[in-house]
């Protein structure tokens, strides 16, 4: 899995870094055919707010996005991975769903 951070008005530092491929990394147990990870931070000019979002792609053409706004840039980045948990899910419920014929 691929994961790529970019951050717009805000400098990436290592404790960011690892704190986001610490939470990313957990994403393919949710959804096995995860297949690259893109993360944007952003923050405003002034630096009062904070947004994280994530861009997951996966194989058959599946792109998800989960975006969070807020505060504290931690908890916005915990936010949209969360987000990004419940639509893998669902995703997963659904092909397996699909997978199993009527009655």
């Amino acid at each position: 899995m691929d994961i790529r951070i970019t951050g717009k008005h805000v400098t990436i530092t290592d404790t960011i870094r690892d704190r986001i491929e610490d939470k990313v990394s957990a994403l393919p147990k949710f959804y096995s055919s995860v297949l690259e990870v893109e993360v944007i931070i952003s923050t405003d000019k002034d630096g009062t707010r904070a947004g994280a979002e994530l861009i997951v792609r996966a194989k058959r053409s599946h792109t998800f996005v989960a975006k969070s706004d807020g505060q504290d840039l931690y908890a916005c980045v915990d936010d949209a991975v969360k987000k990004m948990e419940r639509q893998l899910v669902k995703q997963k419920q659904k092909e397996r769903d699909n997978k199993h014929g009527t009655e």
